[in-house]
C-alpha cells in the first residue's frame, strides 16, 4: 500500500514539475514569437532591396524600359507589405492560441516566420537547376542568393552508333570490317556556355568523354602485329566474331546554334533549349587508354573466348572532327579521327562513327 501510495505521490509531482515547465517554455516561445515579429519586417525589407537591385540591373543592361521597371518596383513593394502582413497576422495567431490554451497547442515554428522550406526530390532540378537527390531544407537567404542569370549549365552526354574505317583509295563498301558488327559508344560530361550576354543564339559547349570505338573483321580474318605493321590475317578455326576496341579519353569542343525559349521573372533570367533544333560543329582531342581484341571461337566442340590486350600499333594521340543535328536532347552524331588507327601503316585508316547522341540535362 505504501509503495502504491508512493508511486501516486512520484506521478503526482512529476505532472506536476512538467505542467510548470510547461508554462516556462510556452512563455518562452511567446517571447521568441515577439522577437520574431520585429525580424520579419527587416527579413521582408532586405528582400525588397535584393529585387529592386535586379531590376535596376535589368534597366541598366536595358532589358526593361523605366516604365516597366517603375511597374515592377511597385509589384515588389506591395508583394513585400503583403508578406509582412500576413507573416505578422500568422504569429499572432499562434501566440494567440499558446496563451489561449496555457502552452498546450504545438507551436508551428517554421509555417510562414522563418522562411524555411523543405524539399524532397530524387533526381529532378530544384529552383537552382541542379539535381536533387534526398532531402533539402532551404531558406529565404538562399532564395534570395538565386543567381539571376545562368550562362552555363552541364549535361551527362551519352551516344552510340555505328562504327567504321575510311581507307585510302577505297570505298567504305569494300572496308574489310562489318558495317552492322563494328560500332561505337561515347559517355561523357559537358558545360554550354552561352558566348554573347544577351542572346543565347550560339553556345560553347566543351567537357570530355570516354570512347569505345569497335572493329569486327570480315571473312574470317582477326588482326596480328608482324615487323610493325597491323594486318589483317585468316584465322586458323572458324571465327564467330574477332572485334578490335579501342578506348579513348578525349576532351570534345564544339559551337553549338540554335534558339531557345527565353524566361524571365522578378528573380531569374533562364534560356531553355528543350525541344528546340540545335546544330554543333567542332572537334576533340586527347589519347588512347588501351587496345584489346576479342576473339570468339570453337575448337573440338568447345567454345572459346580470348580476350587479348595488345598495343596492336594504335595511335596513342586522339583528335579529330564531330558535328552534332537535332531537336532538343536527341541528336543525330557524326565523328571522324583524323589520327589514323595505327601507326606507321602503310595505308591509312581513319575512323568514322555515326549514330545518335543524348544529352541528359
Amino acid at each position: 500500500m505504501k509503495i502504491t501510495i508512493l508511486y501516486i505521490a512520484i506521478l503526482y509531482f512529476g505532472l506536476l514539475a512538467q505542467n510548470v515547465l510547461g508554462q516556462e517554455d510556452y512563455k518562452s516561445k511567446v517571447v521568441s514569437l515577439n522577437q520574431l515579429k520585429s525580424e520579419i519586417t527587416v527579413q521582408e525589407k532586405h528582400a525588397l532591396k535584393v529585387e529592386i537591385a535586379s531590376i535596376m540591373k535589368q534597366l541598366d543592361a536595358k532589358e526593361i524600359t523605366e516604365i516597366e521597371a517603375q511597374q515592377l518596383k511597385e509589384d515588389a513593394a506591395k508583394k513585400r507589405a503583403l508578406n509582412i502582413e500576413n507573416r505578422l497576422s500568422i504569429i499572432d495567431h499562434e501566440i494567440a492560441l499558446l496563451e489561449r490554451n496555457g502552452g498546450q497547442v504545438l507551436a508551428l515554428d517554421s509555417l510562414g516566420t522563418s522562411g524555411s522550406m523543405v524539399e524532397i526530390n530524387w533526381g529532378s532540378k530544384d529552383d537552382g537547376e541542379d539535381r536533387l537527390f534526398g532531402i533539402n531544407i532551404d531558406t529565404d537567404k538562399k532564395k534570395l542568393d538565386l543567381k539571376y542569370d545562368r550562362r552555363t549549365y552541364s549535361d551527362f552526354v551519352i551516344a552510340v552508333g555505328l562504327n567504321n574505317a575510311i581507307i585510302e583509295d577505297q570505298s567504305l563498301e569494300d572496308s574489310p570490317y562489318k558495317i552492322g558488327g563494328s560500332r561505337f559508344f561515347e559517355m561523357g560530361w559537358q558545360w554550354r556556355t552561352r558566348v554573347f550576354k544577351n542572346s543565347n543564339f550560339m553556345r560553347f559547349n566543351y567537357g570530355f568523354s570516354f570512347q569505345f570505338n569497335g572493329l569486327k573483321a570480315k571473312n574470317n580474318q582477326y588482326f596480328v602485329v608482324n615487323d610493325g605493321q597491323t594486318t589483317l590475317e585468316d584465322f586458323q578455326y572458324d571465327l564467330d566474331k574477332a572485334k578490335l576496341r579501342m578506348d579513348n579519353l578525349v576532351f570534345p569542343i564544339h559551337f553549338e546554334f540554335g534558339p531557345s525559349k527565353l524566361t524571365k521573372t522578378d528573380k531569374t533570367i533562364r534560356y531553355d533549349v528543350y525541344k528546340k533544333f540545335r546544330f554543333g560543329i567542332g572537334g576533340y582531342g586527347g589519347f588512347n587508354l588501351g587496345t584489346r581484341q576479342k576473339l570468339k571461337y570453337e575448337v573440338d566442340g568447345k567454345n572459346v573466348k580470348d580476350k587479348l590486350k595488345r598495343d596492336y600499333n594504335t595511335s596513342n594521340l586522339i583528335y579529330g572532327l564531330s558535328a552534332y543535328a537535332g531537336f532538343g536532347n536527341t541528336q543525330l552524331y557524326v565523328k571522324y579521327d583524323l589520327n589514323p588507327i595505327f601507326k606507321d601503316a602503310l595505308v591509312d585508316q581513319h575512323n568514322i562513327s555515326l549514330g545518335l547522341r543524348f544529352d541528359l540535362d
